[in-house]
C-alpha cells in the first residue's frame, strides 16, 4: 500500500506541474501554491484532470477553501480518489 500511495503521490505532482505550468523541480509538498504563481485558471485545470483522469470531483468553493500547500492539496484528492475507489468496489 505504500508504493501505491507514494506513486499516486508522484503522479499527482505531475499533475499539478502540468496543469499548473510550473516545472516540477520547483515542487515540493510544502510549496505554497500562491508562491508557485498558480493562478485560478491554473487551478481550475488542475481540478479538472483530476476529475478526468481519477473520476474525483473536488468542490472550489467548500473543499478548497483551506488548502495552501501542494502537500494540503495532495492529501485532499488522495482522499478523494481513495474514496472513489472504494466506492468502485463496493
Amino acid at each position: 500500500m505504500g508504493t501505491e500511495k507514494s506513486d499516486l503521490s508522484q503522479e499527482l505532482l505531475e499533475l499539478v506541474a502540468r496543469e499548473g505550468m510550473v516545472d516540477i523541480s520547483d515542487i515540493t509538498p510544502q510549496s505554497r501554491l500562491e508562491d508557485l504563481d498558480i493562478q485560478s485558471a491554473d487551478f481550475v485545470m488542475i481540478l479538472m484532470a483530476l476529475e478526468e483522469e481519477y473520476g474525483v470531483y473536488i468542490s472550489v468553493d467548500n473543499e478548497l477553501t483551506d488548502v495552501e500547500t501542494v502537500q494540503d492539496l495532495l492529501d485532499l484528492a488522495q482522499d478523494k480518489i481513495e474514496e472513489h475507489r472504494k466506492d468502485e468496489t463496493a
